[in-house]
């Protein structure tokens, strides 16, 4: 491997690092750190293709046990990412990964979605001197003259190591270097582990990574599982324990267990859980109550939100609190309705509005296409309405009766938010994409965004094609790093829960 060109720095502070290392003839790297690092190499490759790299972790002599005892108590764990770039310091060319392997990895450590194999950061086994990781490319990178090949290894903890990261032609993508394990397997004819048959799985998969039609249609298959909630789900279980005790503290004095045993409820204002058995009430119970067409708040929080999303305040005007401290709704019987329509479409009968589509009627296939709790049908009847389509223009005989126009005699005009306002600019220009379902997007926004968004560092990589003009509910969202363009208009930075947005009253916003 050529002579690479490396950078160390502090991963918990982003600052080079005042580690001793040093760069071996044949491009290793040796170092030695207690602290968790962030190695960058800089190798100058040009006029070659790139199949796969791979990565090498050499403890050093002496240095085994010492690392192998600190690792049992947090086991360690390195990040691998690669990108071509010019050598006179221009843009970067991210290359992305479809699949990876270890000959060592820390056991009951799952397979994620990311990558295939060893997910986004390889667990590294603390039994084992020599350990070897191959990271294959999703398709052959050409590296031509002027670029260099650069490599970040994060979150590299080890105590003192060796590293070396070498690249595969396309034509030799697979020298894994499994040795042993491999052998041990595919020597088990009866009764393989679960390990072994998962290692001959992944070498069969690495073996054929470049070979026919049946390995096309592995990857189409990783890919919707990917794009399908990113990847595998993974589930928490546990066993249920014996809930701690809750008692009524008299006075409010915590220390005094003389109170009355309180067990989970519903308030009792409000109808009460079903519990025909007599146990203990459960969080399952919590969410059937919830949706429960016994349950009154539910419904009509959600139809008082949708009102006030589409005609600029809802029928009670504190829409996070629909109780006593909150507002009376100014049309009761109508939030009722929708409410009842929205837990059972076409069982209700109520208010009229002789401009809405399929209220009453089955002209439009509203009422008898929708099913219980369809938001899309509560908003259709909403919005094909007559009160909807209103004409905004104040009427002067009205000001003082209504000055805030909450009868709706016209439609209010009000701002959009956010999202909106850059959906309706992509939509005017005609370049929005409508395209529903799929992974998050990632739009335009400043480089250097993100550089003091730390535990962990984070790259951001906008998308270049269509992707970058998806509807605002599709874009990566970073919590308190708002993207710059919400930021303007007021979005929130979901560092907490905000029921009512703040309306933007901005000079940009004008033009909206």
């Amino acid at each position: 491997m050529p002579k690479p060109e490396v950078t160390v720095r502090m991963k918990e502070t982003n600052s080079v690092a005042q580690t001793n290392f040093t760069v071996q003839a044949d491009g290793t790297v040796l170092f030695s750190d207690k602290e968790r690092t962030i190695l960058k190499l800089t190798l100058p490759l040009s006029n070659m293709w790139l199949g796969a790299l791979r990565l090498e972790i050499t403890p050093r002599e002496g240095a085994i046990e010492k690392t192998s005892r600190r690792k049992r108590r947090s086991p360690g764990s390195v990040s691998l990412a690669a990108s071509l770039k010019t050598k006179d310091g221009g843009r970067e060319t991210k290359l992305p990964f479809y699949a990876a392997e270890a000959d060592h990895k820390e056991e009951r450590y799952a397979n994620g979605s990311a990558i295939i194999g060893v997910k986004d950061a390889w667990q590294i086994s603390t039994e084992h001197e020599h350990q070897k990781a191959v990271w294959l490319l999703d398709k052959p990178a050409q590296v031509k003259e002027g670029q260099a090949l650069v490599v970040d290894l994060g979150n590299l903890a080890v105590a003192a190591a060796r590293v070396s990261v070498s690249p595969f032609v396309a034509e030799e993508p697979l020298q894994a270097g499994i040795g042993e394990p491999l052998k041990k397997a595919l020597a088990r004819k009866f009764r393989p582990t679960s390990a072994q048959r998962e290692l001959v799985d992944h070498t069969y998969l690495l073996s054929t990574h470049w070979d026919g039609e049946a390995v096309v249609q592995v990857r189409k298959l990783y890919d919707a599982v990917r794009e399908c909630r990113h990847g595998r789900a993974v589930t928490m279980v546990t066993v249920a324990r014996e809930p701690m005790v809750t008692r009524v503290l008299p006075r409010g004095n915590w220390q005094d267990e003389g109170g009355e045993v309180v067990q989970p409820a519903a308030p009792h204002f409000l109808p009460q859980i079903s519990n025909s058995d007599g146990r203990r009430l459960t969080r399952l119970d919590l969410a059937k109550w919830l949706v429960s067409t016994n349950n009154p708040l539910t419904a009509r929080a959600v139809v008082n939100r949708l009102w006030g999303q589409f005609f600029g305040r809802g029928l009670s005007g504190v829409v996070d609190d629909l109780g006593a401290q909150g507002e009376w709704p100014l049309h009761p019987l109508l939030l009722d309705w929708l409410a009842c329509e929205f837990m059972s479409p076409g069982e209700t009968t109520g208010p009229r509005d002789h401009g809405t589509t399929g209220q009453g009627t089955t002209n439009s296939g509203l009422r008898t296409a929708a099913h219980p709790w369809d938001v899309k049908h509560i908003v259709k009847l909403m919005v094909m309405s007559a009160t909807y389509r209103q004409d905004s223009n104040e009427r002067t005989d009205l000001k003082e009766i209504d000055p805030n126009n909450r009868l709706l005699a016209s439609q209010s005009p009000r701002r959009l938010e956010a999202e909106f306002v850059r959906d309706n600019a992509l939509f005017i220009a005609g370049v929005l994409n409508e395209e529903i379902g799929g992974p998050s997007a990632h739009p335009y926004q400043p480089a250097g965004y993100y550089a003091n968004l730390q535990f962990p560092d984070r790259d951001y990589y906008p998308d270049r094609d269509e992707r970058q003009y998806r509807r605002g509910v599709y874009a990566h969202w970073q919590r308190t790093f708002l993207h710059p363009m919400l930021a303007n208009f007021d979005a929130p930075s979901r560092e907490e829960c905000t029921a009512t947005r703040i309306v933007s009253n901005t000079p940009q916003q004008a033009l909206t």
